[in-house]
């Protein structure tokens, strides 16, 4: 498993009904993209959900860098840089996925928390951590799924999760879900990624 994510920060006076009327418009492009386990079209709306920032921020779970791959370099994410400008593209190496017990019910929000891996620090001890916070997330009311994953040049992990209210168990930031492709959601790999 791959996850991905790029970032549009928008001025602050930015109406974000365009962004909803792009991803009502493009949305469904991806509902059959091999390769794809999920992507979540995301949004934050400055003074929401105490978001400092209007922001369009897709999140991938990707089951092939093939799949990854073709979405970059075949012309789907061109679109995208045509119409904003090519954005940084964060990865992430895969460490935990697990569905959670509201899976297959429609999202409306999902949480993402950065948090660095400490300078020194087991990293036995941080994926076993990392993993077992999917886990608990997973378990939780209105959980859709959770997953982890480290990005090993920054030393950093992402947690990430999906969830159906809008009072979701997760610390990090909270993002409206606009639309779901989850072509591959049943080939992600469940559990630990190694």
């Amino acid at each position: 498993m791959h996850a991905m994510q790029y970032e549009l920060t928008l001025p602050a006076d930015y109406d974000m009904e365009i962004i909803r009327a792009r991803v009502a418009r493009v949305g469904h492009l991806l509902d059959d993209w091999e390769g794809l386990g999920f992507k979540t079209y995301l949004m934050r709306e400055r003074g929401v959900n105490g978001s400092p920032v209007n922001q369009y921020a897709p999140f991938y779970l990707w089951n092939t860098v093939a799949g990854m791959n073709a979405f970059l370099w075949g012309g789907a994410f061109q679109g995208l840089s045509d119409d904003f400008g090519r954005p940084s593209v964060r990865q992430w190496t895969g460490l935990s996925y697990e569905e959670g017990r509201a899976a297959g019910a429609p999202a409306r929000w999902a949480v993402r928390r950065l948090q660095p891996v400490p300078e020194g620090a087991e990293l036995t001890d941080v994926t076993a951590d990392a993993v077992g916070g999917t886990e608990l997330l997973a378990g939780q009311d209105g959980a859709v799924f959770a997953a982890a994953a480290v990005d090993t040049a920054r030393w950093e992990l992402v947690h990430f999760s999906l969830w159906t209210h809008e009072s979701p168990k997760a610390d990090g930031e909270v993002f409206e879900v606009l639309h779901v492709s989850a072509p591959g959601r049943e080939r992600l790999e469940r559990g630990r990624q190694w």
